[in-house]
């Protein structure tokens, strides 16, 4: 039980050192990862469409 509660004292001690963004900062981010996603998932459906139509052309 004494390793947890010091263990526990350590990771608080830890999260405090670390610099957290600020909100806008957070949003930004998560902003640009959305969108980033979403343009590679419309890419990679693309390249899959294209990709399915070809095997299949090859097929006939």
């Amino acid at each position: 039980m004494n390793k947890l509660v010091s263990f526990l004292v350590e990771v608080k001690t830890e999260l405090s050192k670390v610099s957290w963004p600020s909100r806008d900062e957070l949003v930004g981010s998560t902003i640009i990862v959305c969108i980033l996603v979403s343009v590679f998932a419309v890419i990679l459906s693309g390249m899959d469409a294209g990709f399915s139509a070809f095997i299949k052309s090859l097929g006939q």
